[in-house]
Protein backbone atom coordinates (compact mmCIF):
# COMPACT_ATOMS: atom_id res chain seq x y z
CA UNK A 1 0.00 0.00 0.00
CA UNK A 2 1.25 3.40 -0.87
CA UNK A 3 1.22 6.25 1.45
CA UNK A 4 -0.76 8.97 0.28
CA UNK A 5 0.94 11.70 0.35
CA UNK A 6 4.18 10.19 -1.21
CA UNK A 7 1.95 8.70 -4.04
CA UNK A 8 0.27 11.91 -5.12
CA UNK A 9 2.64 12.47 -7.91
CA UNK A 10 2.31 8.91 -9.46
CA UNK A 11 -1.43 9.12 -8.72
CA UNK A 12 -1.08 12.14 -10.86
CA UNK A 13 0.86 10.82 -13.85
CA UNK A 14 -1.11 7.39 -14.32
CA UNK A 15 -4.88 8.03 -13.18
CA UNK A 16 -4.94 3.88 -14.19
CA UNK A 17 -3.01 3.25 -10.88
CA UNK A 18 -6.36 3.65 -9.30
CA UNK A 19 -6.94 -0.11 -10.12
CA UNK A 20 -5.63 -2.98 -8.89
CA UNK A 21 -2.68 -5.79 -5.12
CA UNK A 22 0.27 -34.54 29.48
CA UNK A 23 3.02 -31.75 29.39
CA UNK A 24 6.23 -33.45 30.65
CA UNK A 25 4.66 -36.61 31.12
CA UNK A 26 2.38 -34.94 33.93
CA UNK A 27 5.22 -33.10 35.13
CA UNK A 28 6.65 -36.28 35.54
CA UNK A 29 4.22 -37.42 38.19
CA UNK A 30 7.05 -35.66 40.60
CA UNK A 31 8.54 -39.05 41.50
CA UNK A 32 8.21 -39.29 45.53
CA UNK A 33 7.92 -42.29 45.98
CA UNK A 34 10.89 -42.71 48.94
CA UNK A 35 14.35 -43.54 48.74
CA UNK A 36 13.76 -47.31 48.10
CA UNK A 37 12.19 -46.57 44.64
CA UNK A 38 15.45 -44.94 43.23
CA UNK A 39 15.86 -47.93 41.24
CA UNK A 40 12.51 -47.85 39.60
CA UNK A 41 12.93 -44.04 39.53
CA UNK A 42 16.05 -43.68 37.69
CA UNK A 43 14.49 -46.25 35.62
CA UNK A 44 11.52 -44.15 34.36
CA UNK A 45 13.42 -41.36 34.04
CA UNK A 46 15.90 -43.29 31.02
CA UNK A 47 12.16 -44.64 29.95
CA UNK A 48 10.96 -40.51 29.72
CA UNK A 49 14.26 -39.63 27.76
CA UNK A 50 13.69 -42.69 25.86
CA UNK A 51 10.15 -41.29 24.84
CA UNK A 52 10.81 -37.81 24.26
CA UNK A 53 13.42 -39.25 21.36
CA UNK A 54 10.76 -41.00 19.87
CA UNK A 55 8.26 -38.40 19.89
CA UNK A 56 10.77 -36.37 17.45
CA UNK A 57 10.94 -39.37 15.45
CA UNK A 58 8.25 -38.83 13.08
CA UNK A 59 9.97 -35.33 11.97
CA UNK A 60 13.26 -36.62 10.93
CA UNK A 61 11.64 -39.95 9.29
CA UNK A 62 8.67 -38.23 7.81
CA UNK A 63 6.21 -40.51 9.08
CA UNK A 64 2.50 -39.94 8.45
CA UNK A 65 -0.76 -41.46 9.03
CA UNK A 66 -2.86 -42.77 6.21
CA UNK A 67 -6.40 -41.12 7.27
CA UNK A 68 -8.25 -42.95 4.38
CA UNK A 69 -6.60 -46.32 5.34
CA UNK A 70 -5.67 -46.12 8.93
CA UNK A 71 -2.43 -47.16 8.27
CA UNK A 72 1.23 -45.64 9.46
CA UNK A 73 2.69 -44.50 5.78
CA UNK A 74 6.31 -44.06 6.53
CA UNK A 75 7.98 -41.42 3.97
CA UNK A 76 11.10 -44.25 3.38
CA UNK A 77 13.50 -41.67 5.06
CA UNK A 78 13.35 -39.09 1.58
CA UNK A 79 15.74 -36.21 1.90
CA UNK A 80 13.89 -33.03 2.80
CA UNK A 81 15.45 -31.64 -0.43
CA UNK A 82 13.75 -34.49 -2.49
CA UNK A 83 10.25 -33.38 -0.63
CA UNK A 84 10.97 -29.91 -1.75
CA UNK A 85 11.73 -31.42 -5.27
CA UNK A 86 8.42 -33.00 -5.29
CA UNK A 87 6.31 -30.88 -4.30
CA UNK A 88 7.44 -28.01 -6.25
CA UNK A 89 6.85 -30.53 -9.16
CA UNK A 90 3.07 -30.64 -7.94
CA UNK A 91 2.71 -26.88 -7.76
CA UNK A 92 4.02 -26.52 -11.16
CA UNK A 93 1.07 -29.10 -12.66
CA UNK A 94 -1.54 -26.90 -10.13
CA UNK A 95 0.25 -23.44 -11.76
CA UNK A 96 -0.65 -25.30 -15.22
CA UNK A 97 -4.10 -26.54 -14.54
CA UNK A 98 -5.12 -23.23 -13.23
CA UNK A 99 -4.48 -21.83 -16.44
CA UNK A 100 -7.17 -23.19 -17.75
CA UNK A 101 -9.90 -22.38 -15.35
CA UNK A 102 -11.53 -18.88 -15.20
CA UNK A 103 -12.66 -17.42 -11.83
CA UNK A 104 -13.50 -14.17 -9.92
CA UNK A 105 -11.41 -12.01 -8.10
CA UNK A 106 -13.27 -10.00 -5.47
CA UNK A 107 -10.49 -7.46 -3.78
CA UNK A 108 -11.48 -5.04 -0.53
CA UNK A 109 -9.03 -3.08 1.00
CA UNK A 110 -10.44 -0.38 4.22
CA UNK A 111 -8.09 1.74 6.16
CA UNK A 112 -8.98 1.72 9.51
CA UNK A 113 -8.76 4.44 12.43
CA UNK A 114 -6.55 2.75 15.59
CA UNK A 115 -9.82 1.51 17.54
CA UNK A 116 -10.64 -0.18 14.09
CA UNK A 117 -13.45 2.22 12.71
CA UNK A 118 -13.57 2.04 8.72
CA UNK A 119 -12.49 5.39 7.55
CA UNK A 120 -12.03 4.59 3.29
CA UNK A 121 -13.08 1.12 1.21
CA UNK A 122 -11.52 0.22 -2.13
CA UNK A 123 -13.70 -2.04 -3.32
CA UNK A 124 -12.84 -3.95 -6.75
CA UNK A 125 -14.31 -7.53 -8.79
CA UNK A 126 -12.90 -8.64 -11.78
CA UNK A 127 -13.68 -11.77 -13.69
CA UNK A 128 -10.23 -13.34 -14.78
CA UNK A 129 -9.62 -15.19 -17.82
CA UNK A 130 -7.04 -16.53 -19.61
CA UNK A 131 -6.43 -16.41 -23.56
CA UNK A 132 -5.70 -19.85 -25.98
CA UNK A 133 -1.93 -19.27 -25.43
CA UNK A 134 -2.41 -18.52 -21.52
CA UNK A 135 -2.40 -15.20 -20.92
CA UNK A 136 -4.58 -13.56 -18.35
CA UNK A 137 -6.73 -10.38 -18.58
CA UNK A 138 -9.01 -9.23 -16.46
CA UNK A 139 -12.95 -7.59 -16.98
CA UNK A 140 -13.77 -5.66 -14.30
CA UNK A 141 -17.46 -6.43 -13.38
CA UNK A 142 -17.44 -4.27 -10.22
CA UNK A 143 -15.42 -1.08 -9.31
CA UNK A 144 -17.83 2.00 -7.37
CA UNK A 145 -15.02 5.26 -6.55
CA UNK A 146 -12.30 4.34 -4.22
CA UNK A 147 -13.08 6.33 -0.55
CA UNK A 148 -9.29 5.71 0.49
CA UNK A 149 -7.74 8.75 1.70
CA UNK A 150 -4.39 7.66 3.47
CA UNK A 151 -3.61 5.18 1.38
CA UNK A 152 -3.95 4.51 -2.46
CA UNK A 153 -3.36 0.62 -4.20
CA UNK A 154 0.18 1.43 -6.49
CA UNK A 155 1.16 -1.16 -9.12
CA UNK A 156 3.02 -3.21 -7.13
CA UNK A 157 -0.37 -4.20 -4.97
CA UNK A 158 -1.78 -5.20 -8.01
CA UNK A 159 1.40 -7.52 -9.16
CA UNK A 160 1.27 -8.82 -5.71
CA UNK A 161 -2.43 -9.98 -5.98
CA UNK A 162 -1.77 -12.01 -8.94
CA UNK A 163 1.42 -13.83 -7.85
CA UNK A 164 2.12 -13.52 -4.33
CA UNK A 165 -0.77 -13.69 -2.37
CA UNK A 166 -2.04 -16.56 -4.01
CA UNK A 167 1.69 -17.62 -3.89
CA UNK A 168 2.69 -20.65 -6.22
CA UNK A 169 6.22 -22.31 -5.39
CA UNK A 170 7.24 -23.87 -8.60
CA UNK A 171 9.89 -25.83 -9.99
CA UNK A 172 11.22 -22.68 -12.50
CA UNK A 173 10.99 -20.25 -8.92
CA UNK A 174 12.71 -23.04 -6.39
CA UNK A 175 15.94 -21.65 -7.44
CA UNK A 176 15.07 -18.05 -6.35
CA UNK A 177 14.54 -19.12 -2.82
CA UNK A 178 15.95 -20.41 0.55
CA UNK A 179 13.43 -23.25 1.59
CA UNK A 180 14.10 -24.93 5.36
CA UNK A 181 11.96 -27.57 6.82
CA UNK A 182 10.19 -26.27 10.12
CA UNK A 183 8.33 -29.60 11.19
CA UNK A 184 5.03 -30.92 11.07
CA UNK A 185 1.73 -29.45 11.75
CA UNK A 186 -1.70 -30.38 11.46
CA UNK A 187 -4.01 -27.50 9.55
CA UNK A 188 -7.60 -28.40 10.43
CA UNK A 189 -7.78 -32.11 9.76
CA UNK A 190 -4.76 -31.71 7.36
CA UNK A 191 -1.16 -33.67 8.10
CA UNK A 192 1.28 -31.05 6.71
CA UNK A 193 4.83 -30.05 5.84
CA UNK A 194 6.10 -26.46 7.08
CA UNK A 195 8.72 -24.68 5.35
CA UNK A 196 9.83 -21.26 5.74
CA UNK A 197 10.61 -19.33 2.56
CA UNK A 198 12.79 -16.23 1.49
CA UNK A 199 14.17 -14.82 -1.73
CA UNK A 200 17.56 -15.64 -1.91
CA UNK A 201 18.42 -12.40 -3.38
CA UNK A 202 15.57 -9.77 -4.89
CA UNK A 203 16.60 -8.28 -8.50
CA UNK A 204 15.75 -5.11 -9.24
CA UNK A 205 11.79 -4.52 -10.14
CA UNK A 206 10.93 -8.10 -8.94
CA UNK A 207 8.22 -9.18 -6.41
CA UNK A 208 8.88 -11.71 -3.70
CA UNK A 209 7.29 -13.93 -1.42
CA UNK A 210 9.02 -14.08 2.32
CA UNK A 211 6.87 -16.39 5.17
CA UNK A 212 5.96 -19.74 5.96
CA UNK A 213 4.00 -22.42 3.72
CA UNK A 214 1.90 -25.44 4.90
CA UNK A 215 2.30 -28.24 2.47
CA UNK A 216 -0.24 -31.30 2.86
CA UNK A 217 1.98 -34.29 3.14
CA UNK A 218 -0.53 -36.49 0.95
CA UNK A 219 -0.96 -34.44 -2.01
CA UNK A 220 2.17 -32.07 -1.76
CA UNK A 221 0.56 -29.02 -2.73
CA UNK A 222 0.86 -25.98 -0.39
CA UNK A 223 -2.54 -25.51 1.48
CA UNK A 224 -1.50 -22.70 3.56
CA UNK A 225 0.42 -19.77 3.62
CA UNK A 226 1.62 -16.38 5.84
CA UNK A 227 3.60 -14.03 5.41
CA UNK A 228 4.42 -10.68 2.92
CA UNK A 229 5.72 -9.43 -0.39
CA UNK A 230 8.84 -7.90 -0.67
CA UNK A 231 10.75 -6.10 -0.54
CA UNK A 232 9.11 -2.06 0.58
CA UNK A 233 10.00 0.49 -0.85
CA UNK A 234 11.17 3.39 0.60
CA UNK A 235 13.56 5.84 -1.91
CA UNK A 236 13.37 9.26 -3.10
CA UNK A 237 10.09 10.44 -0.76
CA UNK A 238 8.20 7.18 -2.28
CA UNK A 239 7.09 4.52 0.78
CA UNK A 240 5.05 1.35 -0.75
CA UNK A 241 4.76 -0.78 2.01
CA UNK A 242 2.82 -4.00 2.17
CA UNK A 243 0.96 -5.87 4.95
CA UNK A 244 1.28 -9.71 6.19
CA UNK A 245 -1.36 -12.09 4.90
CA UNK A 246 -2.38 -15.37 5.33
CA UNK A 247 -4.46 -17.28 2.32
CA UNK A 248 -5.92 -20.41 2.30
CA UNK A 249 -6.72 -23.22 -0.76
CA UNK A 250 -9.19 -25.50 -1.11
CA UNK A 251 -9.67 -28.48 -3.42
CA UNK A 252 -11.72 -27.64 -6.12
CA UNK A 253 -11.45 -30.43 -8.62
CA UNK A 254 -10.89 -33.50 -6.44
CA UNK A 255 -7.08 -32.95 -7.40
CA UNK A 256 -5.44 -29.44 -6.94
CA UNK A 257 -5.60 -27.15 -4.04
CA UNK A 258 -6.64 -23.86 -5.62
CA UNK A 259 -6.48 -19.97 -3.56
CA UNK A 260 -9.87 -19.22 -2.21
CA UNK A 261 -9.52 -16.51 0.47
CA UNK A 262 -6.59 -14.23 1.66
CA UNK A 263 -6.88 -12.09 4.85
CA UNK A 264 -4.54 -9.01 6.15
CA UNK A 265 -4.93 -7.23 9.34
CA UNK A 266 -1.93 -5.16 9.73
CA UNK A 267 -0.38 -1.67 10.16
CA UNK A 268 1.79 -0.30 7.75
CA UNK A 269 4.79 2.29 9.20
CA UNK A 270 5.10 5.46 7.05
CA UNK A 271 7.24 8.03 7.75
CA UNK A 272 4.15 10.35 8.29
CA UNK A 273 2.68 8.25 10.91
CA UNK A 274 1.40 4.87 11.30
CA UNK A 275 -1.75 3.64 9.54
CA UNK A 276 -4.12 0.15 10.53
CA UNK A 277 -5.51 -1.76 7.43
CA UNK A 278 -7.49 -4.35 6.31
CA UNK A 279 -7.69 -6.87 3.06
CA UNK A 280 -10.16 -9.22 1.97
CA UNK A 281 -9.22 -10.97 -1.29
CA UNK A 282 -11.81 -13.42 -2.41
CA UNK A 283 -12.02 -16.06 -5.67
CA UNK A 284 -14.80 -17.55 -6.46
CA UNK A 285 -16.45 -19.57 -9.24
CA UNK A 286 -13.61 -21.60 -10.82
CA UNK A 287 -14.87 -23.09 -13.71
CA UNK A 288 -12.67 -24.84 -16.13
CA UNK A 289 -11.64 -23.60 -19.40
CA UNK A 290 -10.54 -26.21 -22.35
CA UNK A 291 -8.15 -24.78 -24.29
CA UNK A 292 -9.25 -27.09 -27.70
CA UNK A 293 -12.30 -24.78 -27.37
CA UNK A 294 -12.84 -21.97 -29.99
CA UNK A 295 -14.31 -18.94 -28.45
CA UNK A 296 -15.51 -15.92 -30.99
CA UNK A 297 -16.97 -12.91 -29.89
CA UNK A 298 -19.79 -10.70 -31.56
CA UNK A 299 -18.71 -11.07 -35.95
CA UNK A 300 -15.91 -12.36 -35.05
CA UNK A 301 -15.17 -14.79 -37.99
CA UNK A 302 -13.10 -18.18 -37.32
CA UNK A 303 -9.52 -18.39 -38.89
CA UNK A 304 -10.90 -22.23 -40.94
CA UNK A 305 -14.62 -23.49 -41.78
CA UNK A 306 -14.86 -26.80 -40.34
CA UNK A 307 -16.81 -29.72 -42.32
CA UNK A 308 -20.17 -29.24 -41.14
CA UNK A 309 -20.93 -33.13 -39.22
CA UNK A 310 -23.61 -34.98 -40.82
CA UNK A 311 -27.20 -33.64 -38.98
CA UNK A 312 -28.68 -36.78 -36.69
CA UNK A 313 -32.51 -37.27 -36.86
CA UNK A 314 -34.20 -36.27 -33.72
CA UNK A 315 -35.73 -39.61 -31.61
CA UNK A 316 -39.56 -38.93 -31.38
CA UNK A 317 -40.94 -38.28 -27.99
Amino acid sequence: MENEQAGQEREEKALAAQRISGPLRHGVARLILGCWLAVVASAAMVFGAGAQQEQTAPAAGLARTDTASGASVQADDLDIQEIIRRFAAKEKEFQTARENYTYRQIVKVQELSPDGEVRGTYHMEEDIMFTQDGKRFEKVVYAPLSTLRAISISPEDERDLRSVQPFVLTTDDLHKYDVKYMGRQNVDELSTYVFMVSPKRMEKGERYFQGQIWVDDRDLQIVKTYGKAVPDIRKKGQENLFPRFETYREQIDGKYWFPTWTGADDTLHFSSGAQRIRMIVRYEDYKQFRSTVTVTYGDEVPPEESQPEPSVPQQPE
